[in-house]
């Protein structure tokens, strides 16, 4: 089930899925402080997009073994993530309820994605996918008793989360950066910058569209309902290996560090 909503077209959906996250504040002071220049998305931009996509494809793809490699390298990372004095707020990368709500809202954009792109998920079958997804969590510091333990449980959890969304001004600046991808070299960034904008703010949620102060039209909606139709018709017809590009190549080259004992972060 997790192969299902493992779509690599929902890449288009990463800046507003960075977005929802970030909009709790300790996760998005943690990002905008991390001292961590390796995750620095202006500083390494593909570099932490691979990492962040090998974490998505050991999660829901890789093995238990896979997984706990996975997390010794990113804890070594998130050791240095914590705030300081002057921080605005408190936080720290082992805490589980930051944590938590990343995992959510990386479920939530899987789910978000396979219904723009394909169908809404039967009931029956978006319960299985939900537990399924657990991973997203656990596989860092979320016990498996703080997953939500079915869709109706996240749902009211999602809710309450909501409640606690606050991007300032400060964060909001860095976001903004991410939905006009300045972060890649220049020129792909003035090629993107439009188009990037368009798709972020059409996959985000209207709560985080207010928080972003992003407008958005009904005309807006219309071409971005029919970019996703004409996108699922191409997935639709796609064998399973290109859906899933690039995350199978991520976990390949998780394995293949693995084997060779280089480093996975």
């Amino acid at each position: 089930m997790r192969e299902d909503v493992i779509l690599g077209a929902g890449l288009l959906a990463a800046a507003a899925n960075i977005i929802m996250q970030l909009g709790r504040p300790g996760v998005g002071y943690g990002v905008v402080e991390s001292r961590v220049d390796d995750g620095n998305v202006y500083r390494r931009p593909f570099k932490r997009g691979r990492t962040t996509l090998t974490y998505l494809a050991v999660a829901m793809l890789g093995t238990d073994e896979e997984r706990a490699a996975y997390r010794r390298a990113v804890n070594a990372q998130h050791a240095q993530v914590v705030s300081t004095a002057s921080s605005p707020v408190p936080y720290n990368a082992f805490d589980p309820e930051l944590q938590l709500w990343v995992a959510a809202c990386l479920y939530k954009g899987f789910e978000d994605v396979h219904t723009a792109y394909l169908c809404p998920l039967p009931a029956d079958e978006l319960d299985e996918v939900y537990r399924a997804a657990a991973p997203l969590g656990t596989t860092l510091q979320v016990p498996e008793d703080m997953w939500p333990a079915d869709r109706a449980a996240f749902e009211q959890y999602w809710r309450r989360g909501l409640d606690q969304v606050h991007i300032d001004d400060t964060v909001r600046e860095y976001l903004r950066g991410i939905a006009t991808a300045s972060f890649l070299p220049r020129p792909l960034h003035l090629l993107t910058r439009r188009f990037n904008l368009f798709v972020t703010t059409g996959f985000l949620p209207p709560e985080f569209r207010e928080q972003m102060r992003l407008r958005w039209t009904a005309r807006q909606q219309r071409r971005f309902d029919g970019m996703n139709r004409v996108l699922g018709r191409i997935i639709r017809a796609s064998p399973q290996v290109v859906r899933a590009f690039p995350y199978n190549v991520c976990l390949w080259d998780l394995r293949r560090r693995l084997r060779a004992g280089k480093p996975l972060v």
